[in-house]
Parts: structure tokens; sequence; C-alpha cells
């Protein structure tokens, strides 16, 4: 079964003990939610995506030169592709994840099944 490269893991990870009232799941593509709703994921090519809102999703995709994400061929309109040079560097990549996190909360939570 495929799984997000080790070293990426190993970043994502340090980035989301940053923050203690976020949970990390996923067993080979780790990844976060609150109340049900996912803000963050490791795919399987060690590319994280971030959920940003529109404003702050469009200054980081012209900031970093970034795109959105693309996932099983589908491209999410909601995140963005966090590039490798900023995915290494935790102390930038801890704003954009926080925002991230602030805007999953500000969403409806999702009914658990």
């Amino acid at each position: 079964m495929a799984k997000a490269p080790a070293d990426k893991v190993a970043l994502f990870d340090a980035l989301v003990t940053l923050f203690p009232d976020v949970e990390r799941k996923g067993a080979g593509f780790p990844y976060t939610s609150v109340n049900g709703n996912m803000f963050s994921m490791l795919n399987e090519n060690g590319v994280l995506a971030l959920r940003l809102p529109a404003a702050e999703r469009e200054a980081f995709l012209t900031r970093y030169d970034a795109a959105l994400n693309v996932a099983h061929g589908v491209v999410q309109k909601e995140y963005v592709a966090v590039p490798d040079a900023l995915l290494a560097d935790t102390e930038q990549l801890r704003e954009h994840f926080a925002v991230s996190a602030e805007y999953a909360r500000s969403l409806k939570p999702k009914k658990k099944s």
C-alpha cells in the first residue's frame, strides 16, 4: 500500500506538534481535521495541501507561485499545494497552518456517521 514519503511525514508531524489542539490523523496519508472538516493532508507524493479561505488562498498562490491542489485528477478549489521549500520551513509554514485550522473551525461541523 502506498504511503506518503517518510521525510515529508516527519516535516508534517513537526508542524502539527506546534498545535496541541489539533490531532494528526491517518496512517499512510496523514491529515488534520476540525469538526469533521479536513484542512490539511499529505499525499503519496509528499505534497502538503492546506485548505485556506479565499483571500488567504489567493495571496498564498501569488506569494509562493503555488497552485491549487489536485487529488485523484480533481482540482480542489479550497486547497493550495504547499511548495517543498515551504514545507521544510516549519516556522514560516506555521502561520499558514494556523489560518487553515481557524478556517476549518469556522465551517459548519459535519455530522458524524
